[in-house]
């Protein structure tokens, strides 16, 4: 999967490539592109990997608070998830670790220097960060590196970040250890008469060369929503791949297979 992984990478940078793209406009207001947004999602998913082999599935109905926009020099994305909120004891989250927090800022490059950084099918450059608190082992990863808004035919604008990957709590793990690229979209594909559309929005995580790992990791999650003003609805299938690191069947895991999303949302 790590040479199918990169392939995708590669095959897309290379579609990419054929694609120009123009340059972000910061000309007389930096303030110009600004926009924001916040949902709450009602989440359930079955067969989330890693789960035991001996004990089978691991499902769970959870709450997401998402959130994103930009600001000026700042490009931001995150949520906060409440695992278990049900509190049922058939949740495979029950009397776990309940909270789980991402964050990822972006500093745009261009925006800071006043200067046009685009090239080819690259929109825009940024300072990419990553922050992952929470889960069943206590997890604070802190992830740094280069980011970049990439043209992409037909899916359009493609988020791509290439980090580097700090460990300060959880996993046993401490220190720098590995990188990780990775990579987003949104693609609305077909528009209703009352304005509602669907799209295919998703994401692809892959770490690798993390010196603790026995292997390299690959999440990629592929989603079809329908959308109207104030609400969505949605069904991802999730692709996981020796995720975090660890190698299928180790320790009596499933780190491999797919996991299934259904989602329902409050845009505010």
């Amino acid at each position: 999967m790590a040479k199918f992984t990169k392939t995708l990478i590669a095959a897309g940078l290379l579609a990419a490539s054929a694609t120009p793209a123009m340059a972000a406009d910061y000309s007389g207001d930096i303030h110009k592109n600004d926009y924001k947004w916040f949902q709450f999602n009602v989440m359930h998913t079955i067969d989330q990997l890693p789960y035991s082999e001996a004990e089978g599935g691991y499902n769970d109905t959870y709450f997401e608070m998402e959130f994103g926009g930009r600001s000026g020099i700042f490009d931001l994305y995150g949520y906060v998830d409440v695992f278990d909120i049900f509190q049922s004891k058939h949740d495979d989250k029950h009397d776990s670790d309940n909270l789980f927090i991402k964050f990822a800022p972006r500093l745009s490059i261009d925006a800071m220097t006043g200067k046009d950084l685009s090239f080819g099918p690259v929109q825009e450059l940024y300072v990419a960060n990553l922050v992952n608190v929470g889960g069943p082992d206590g997890l604070f990863e802190a992830m740094t590196g280069l980011g970049a808004d990439v043209q992409v035919p037909w899916f359009g604008k493609v988020g791509m970040n290439l980090y580097a990957r700090h460990v300060n709590e959880g996993s046993g793990e401490q220190g720098w250890n590995g990188y990780q690229f990775s990579m987003n979209w949104f693609k609305p594909f077909y528009t209703f008469s009352n304005g509602s559309f669907v799209a295919y929005q998703g994401y692809l995580d892959h770490l690798f060369d993390a010196k603790d790992s026995s292997t390299d990791g690959t999440a990629m999650f592929n989603g079809l929503y329908w959308h109207s003003d104030r609400y969505a609805v949605g069904y991802g299938l999730k692709y996981f791949n020796d995720i975090y690191g660890i190698q299928n069947g180790t320790f009596g895991l499933k780190t491999t297979g797919f996991g299934h999303y259904f989602s329902v949302t409050y845009k505010f």
